[in-house]
C-alpha cells in the first residue's frame, strides 16, 4: 500500500461556488476488504478559517500511530506532518481531504470499528460565498451531513463562545428539529465545543472540567434573554445527545509570529502541550470513540459511500438545499445501503454455490439456492431499520429484487460455461445441421429434386463457414461479437428445432421400449402359464 497522506475527495469549484465528489478517491479508501464491513466513526475538527484545525488534526494523526506509546506526542525535534497546513492569514485547506489510512481500532468490548479523519476548508474567508459557509463549513458538519451528522464532531472556536458562533449553529439545528419531526429521535450525537487560546483560567480552568462549568453557563436559558436566545440553545440541547466543552490555552508566541514555525514540539508552549495530551485522548481512545447509527442501524464505510453519493447531489444547484431534501436524501442513502448490504450478501451465498472454480451445479438446484438466498436478502433488507416510510421502501426493495434476478442470470451463464455439453452446443449444432443437410441433399439430388439439393448445399456451406469462423473466434478471441451471433442462432436453432425434435424421438424411443417390455412380459408370463397347463 503507498505511503499515508491526504486525499482530496470533495473539490470546491471556486467559479460556480460548486462541489465534486470524486467518488473513485471515497471508494478507493473506504472499500478495502478489511474495513469496509466495519463500523465507522469520523473525526472532523470544524470552524472558522486560519484557526488551527488542520494543526489539530495532525496531532490526532500522531495519536492513532503512536496510541500505545506513552510519549505519542512525538520528540522536540520532529516537524509535525500530515494534513498540510501554514501559518500566515490566507487559508491552506479547499474543499474535503480525508486521510488515506483508515485506523482499525478494537473497542474495551473487543467490536472493531474504522476511524476516518477529515480535514475540510474552514468558514468565512475572503473566497467563500454564504452558500459556501452553509457547506463547506463546519468542517462536513454542514456539508453533506447538516442532518444526520456522521462525525464525532469538534466545533474550533477562538477565545470565547461568542453569540454569533451559537447564531451559526442555529442554521444547523434548524435542520435537526426537522429530523426529529421525522424520525423522533436527537439527529446529531456527539459535539465538543474546543475553545483555543482560551486566556480566562483564573475563572474556568483549562481542560474538560473548566469547560464544562463555563458551558453550562454560556448554553443557560435565562428568563430575561430575548427569545431567539432562548430557542438556540434550546435547539443545540435538543439536537445532541452529548455536548462538551475544552478549554485550550495558546500554544505560544513562537507558534504565532515564526513564519518558519513547523510543529516542532519545542516552539510550543507547555500548557498547550499538557492539555493537548488530555484532550485527543479524549476524542480518540477506544472508549470514548462512538460509532454513527441511522434509525437505530449502525453506519459501515460501505454506507458511508452511499450517504457521501446521495447528499452530493442535492449541492449542485445554487441554494441551499431545503431541509425536506436533506431528509430525502438520507432516507434515499439509508435505504441504498440496506440494499447493497442485502445484494451482497446474496453474491456471498451464490458464490459459494458455483462461484470462481466450483464444479458445474445442475439448473434446478441452482434455481433452489438462487430463490433461497434471495428471500433470506430480502428478509435482510426488510429487518434493516430504514427511514421513509413503508411505501418509500417497496420501492428500492423492488429494486433490491430486481438486481437480485440480473444478478442470478450471470451466475446462470456462469454455470453453464462449466458444462461441457453447454461448451460444444454450438459446434454440435452446426455439425447436426450439416449432416441433416448432406442426408436430405443426397436424397433430394437422386429422386431429381436438384433445386431443394442445391438449396441443401447452399445452407450447408454457410453453416460449414460458422462452425469455421466460430472456432477461429474461440482460438483468437478476436471478432468476438461475431461469435456471440453464431452462439444465439445455434442456441436458436438447438431451443426451437433439434431439442423438440430429440425430445420427441427420445419420447418415442421410450414408450416403445416400454410397450416392447411390457409385451415381452406378458408374452413370457402367458408362456409359463401354458407350460404350467401342459404339465
Amino acid at each position: 500500500m503507498k505511503e499515508a497522506r491526504p486525499i482530496q475527495i470533495v473539490l470546491a469549484h471556486e467559479d460556480n461556488h460548486n462541489f465534486e465528489l470524486d467518488e473513485d478517491a471515497l471508494e478507493r479508501i473506504l472499500l478495502q476488504e478489511h474495513i469496509r464491513d466495519l463500523n465507522v466513526v469520523v473525526v472532523s475538527v470544524a470552524g472558522a478559517f486560519r484557526k488551527g484545525k488542520s494543526f489539530l488534526l495532525d496531532f490526532m494523526l500522531r495519536y492513532m500511530y503512536n496510541k500505545n506509546s506513552c510519549s505519542w506526542l512525538g520528540g522536540n525535534e520532529d516537524p509535525l506532518t500530515g494534513f498540510t497546513w501554514r501559518g500566515g492569514c490566507e487559508r491552506e485547506t479547499t474543499g474535503i481531504q480525508v486521510w488515506s489510512e483508515v485506523f482499525v481500532v478494537e473497542k474495551p468490548d473487543g467490536s472493531k470499528v474504522a476511524v476516518l479523519l477529515i480535514d475540510t476548508q474552514g468558514a468565512f474567508d475572503s473566497q467563500s460565498t454564504i452558500k459556501d459557509c452553509a457547506t463547506v463549513t463546519f468542517n462536513c458538519f454542514s456539508f453533506l451531513f447538516f442532518k444526520l451528522n456522521f462525525l464525532f464532531q469538534v466545533y474550533n472556536l477562538s477565545q470565547n463562545i461568542q453569540e454569533d458562533d451559537l447564531q451559526h449553529l442555529q442554521l444547523f439545528t434548524e435542520y435537526g428539529r426537522l429530523a426529529m419531526e421525522e424520525i423522533y429521535q436527537k439527529p446529531f450525537q456527539k459535539l465538543m465545543f474546543l475553545i483555543r487560546d482560551w486566556s480566562y483560567p483564573y475563572e474556568h480552568k483549562y481542560g474538560l472540567k473548566g469547560g464544562e462549568s463555563f458551558l453550562e453557563k454560556r448554553l443557560q436559558v435565562k428568563q430575561n434573554q430575548h427569545e431567539e436566545l432562548q430557542n438556540v440553545r434550546k435547539h443545540i440541547h435538543s439536537c445532541f445527545s452529548s455536548i462538551g466543552c475544552f478549554l485550550l490555552p495558546h500554544p505560544g508566541l513562537k507558534v504565532a509570529t515564526n513564519p518558519n514555525f513547523d510543529g516542532r514540539l519545542k516552539d510550543i508552549d507547555c500548557d498547550f502541550k499538557k492539555q493537548l495530551e488530555n484532550l485527543v485522548p479524549l476524542l480518540l481512545a477506544p472508549e470514548h470513540l462512538v460509532e454513527k447509527e441511522i434509525s437505530g442501524s449502525k453506519v459501515t464505510c460501505r454506507d458511508l459511500v452511499e450517504y457521501f453519493k446521495s447528499y452530493i447531489k442535492i449541492y449542485q444547484g445554487e441554494e441551499l438545499p431545503h431541509p425536506k431534501s436533506m431528509l430525502q436524501a438520507t432516507a434515499e442513502a439509508n435505504n441504498l445501503t440496506a440494499v447493497a448490504a442485502a445484494k451482497d450478501s446474496y453474491n456471498k451465498n451464490m458464490e459459494q454455490v458455483c462461484g470462481g472454480d466450483k464444479p458445474y451445479i445442475a439448473p434446478t438446484d441452482l434455481e433452489r439456492k438462487h430463490l433461497d438466498y434471495k428471500e433470506s436478502s430480502i428478509r435482510q433488507f426488510r429487518a434493516v431499520k430504514k427511514m421513509g416510510g413503508e411505501e418509500f421502501c417497496q420501492r428500492y426493495q423492488e429494486q433490491l429484487e430486481a438486481e437480485l434476478e440480473e444478478v442470478y442470470a450471470n451466475f446462470i451463464k456462469h454455470n453453464d460455461s462449466k458444462n461441457i455439453f453447454y461448451a460444444a452446443r454450438t459446434p454440435a449444432t452446426l455439425f447436426a445441421v450439416m449432416f441433416a443437410l448432406y442426408i436430405i441433399s443426397g436424397v433430394t439430388g437422386f429422386i431429381g429434386l436438384n433445386s431443394i439439393a442445391t438449396l441443401c448445399n447452399l445452407i450447408m456451406g454457410v453453416a460449414l463457414i460458422s462452425l469455421c469462423t466460430w472456432a477461429y473466434v474461440k482460438y483468437s478471441g478476436e471478432f468476438r461479437e461475431l461469435g456471440a451471433i453464431i452462439d444465439q442462432v445455434a442456441e436458436t436453432l438447438w431451443e426451437q428445432v433439434l431439442k423438440p425434435l430429440s425430445d420427441h424421438f427420445m419420447e418415442d424411443n421410450i414408450r416403445q421400449t416400454v410397450a416392447n417390455s411390457i409385451k415381452a412380459g406378458l408374452t413370457e408370463q402367458v408362456t409359463q402359464h401354458a407350460k404350467l397347463k401342459t404339465k
